[in-house]
């Protein structure tokens, strides 16, 4: 198969979707692996480590669009790449359809095939391609609210850890997956006194048995977030509901219970966020202000961090990105549920239930694509 790697454009995404040693993978098993120059440059990597491993270099993204029949990217393709995607040809990326309306309507009209890495789901329902991206997140949420807490950028003015004779910081975790989970744990490690809330009680037991001491678990209500939202300095959003729009959990008037000062983080941004008065912000422009909160909603957080995230990233994708090239789309699906689930789009119908949901569309078996 064909394989190419555009360059990420979007605002700050330093990210590329394949490292050389997963091109070099790809070639010895006979795939073509075409890379637009400068692509992994932001990652650390050289247009000479692609060519080293027998990938070729194509000056521009219409290049590599128009000579692959497998796409590899991370994030969605936005406005000037929606004209470069071909029918039938296979685009595998985050693509996050549930926040975008706009990009759902344009991957309809390009009658690709739109398989997202973010609902690619195994038998016991975790999300392996959406695991590392959640694991540098939720690390990187608490990195990014503790910066947001400093004063000279309209913050609380709180170390999180504290020091001696002056109280710590209160952190508060909404949801207790993958994002959550990372999240506490540096919290935690730096000091903070975390509260950790979820909905599940089988969830929250486990947390409970795995976190240390300054970790508190809470059952997540209304009721339980306002009390605990009175007395937090940092707040981050971290609930997923695969391939759906993520629900508002902290809504406007919420906010007046909220100290001046206090920072939002609201990882969920990419499915649309679970603060009512997020909007998607990019790492230039970072934070925006209500009602004196600091809202920290950037949609591509691992971006900032390339090389780590990209590595982590291709680790996870890689063996599926093998399955489709050898198999192509159509046989790699019927034999992997995993990758089944991953399908959102194709030729022009919406075959993922959440996504045709999000925007009133019309819904199509995903078995009815592969007859």
């Amino acid at each position: 198969m064909i394989v190419g790697v555009p360059k990420e454009i979007k605002n700050n995404e330093n990210r590329v979707a394949l490292t050389p040693a997963g091109a070099d993978e790809l070639v010895e098993r006979g795939h073509t692996v075409y890379v637009q120059t400068g692509a992994g440059e932001n990652s650390g990597f050289t247009d000479e480590e692609y060519k080293e491993v027998g990938a070729e270099i194509l000056a521009t993204a219409k290049e590599v669009f128009d000579i692959a029949e497998m796409i590899v990217k991370v994030k969605e393709p936005i406005e000037q790449e929606y004209d470069l995607i071909k029918p039938n040809q296979l685009v595998f990326t985050y693509f996050h359809f549930a926040s975008s309306e706009e990009l759902t309507h344009a991957m309809i009209k390009s009658n690709a095939v739109c398989l997202a890495y973010e609902t690619v789901e195994r038998p016991d329902r975790s999300l392996p391609l959406l695991i590392p991206m959640s694991e540098v997140a939720g690390r990187m949420s608490v990195q990014q609210g503790a910066k947001y807490l400093e004063k000279p950028i309209k913050g609380r003015g709180i170390l999180l850890g504290g020091v001696p004779g002056v109280k710590a910081a209160n952190v508060l975790i909404l949801g207790g997956g993958i994002v959550g989970t990372h999240a506490a744990k540096m919290a935690a490690g730096l000091g903070a006194n975390v509260t950790l809330m979820d909905i599940s009680l089988p969830r929250l037991r486990q947390l409970d048995d795995i976190m240390p001491a300054n970790v508190t678990t809470v059952m997540s209500s209304r009721y339980n977030i306002i009390q605990e939202i009175k007395q937090s300095d940092l707040i981050i959003g971290a609930v997923l509901i695969p391939g759906a729009k993520a629900p508002k959990l902290i809504t406007r008037d919420m906010l007046k219970y909220m100290h001046a000062g206090t920072v939002m983080v609201d990882v969920a941004i990419d499915q649309g966020g679970c603060f009512e008065t997020s909007r998607p912000t990019t790492h230039e422009n970072p934070t925006y202000i209500i009602d004196d909160v600091v809202h920290y909603c950037v949609a591509n957080m691992p971006g900032a961090v390339p090389y780590t995230s990209t590595v982590a990233l291709t680790n996870a994708t890689l063996p599926y990105v093998i399955q489709l090239a050898n198999n192509g789309w159509r046989k790699a699906c019927k034999e992997s549920k995993d990758l089944l689930l991953g399908l959102n789009v194709v030729n022009g119908k919406v075959v993922y239930k959440g996504v045709a949901e999000a925007w009133n569309l019309p819904y199509t078996e995903v078995s009815e694509v592969l007859a």
